[in-house]
């Protein structure tokens, strides 16, 4: 079974993919994990780290073959406020929570929680059902860890 002995970062240029793995944003975090591709490739990852898989980026494997990474569609809500003040209070709440989120110019976006949808109605937020790829911000301490170590406020998105 081949195994991960690297991750890439999108727009890595190592050739073609053999194969993709859809993952969730919460699964495109990972240490050690059997994952199995679109067309049924088995790939053992086991690093040293924890890693956070960029969307479009691949997993490179032993034999120098590499598998893409992509970011699957998840049920989220999008938060909208009345002006950026009120995006501003509303994303603190949110934070509050300890609740992932992806902070956007004109949006925030939080997988979907009955009860986090009733306080953001309650302070006045649109709240919509979306269903779309998630890339919630990292916390101040977490680290991409590339070849080289990236600030961990420097999140990857498309």
């Amino acid at each position: 079974m081949p195994r991960a002995v690297a991750h890439l970062p999108a727009g890595h240029g190592q050739g073609a993919p053999i194969d993709s793995i859809t993952l969730a944003h919460d699964e495109r975090r990972l240490r050690r994990k059997l994952l199995t591709g679109k067309n049924g490739t088995e790939i053992t990852v086991d690093f040293p780290n924890t890693v956070t898989l960029d969307h479009e980026g691949a997993l490179q494997l032993d034999d120098g073959r590499v598998v893409e990474i992509l970011a699957a569609k998840e049920a989220l809500y999008a938060v909208v406020a009345r002006d950026p003040a009120h995006l501003l209070r509303l994303a603190w709440h949110i934070g509050n929570r300890h609740t992932p989120a992806q902070l956007d110019a004109d949006r925030i976006l939080i997988k979907r929680d009955h009860v986090l949808k009733t306080m953001l109605e309650g302070l006045g937020a649109t709240v919509t059902d979306v269903t779309e790829p998630f890339f919630a911000e990292h916390g101040a301490y977490h680290s991409h860890a590339h070849a080289e170590p990236a600030h961990a406020l420097m999140a990857r998105r498309p």
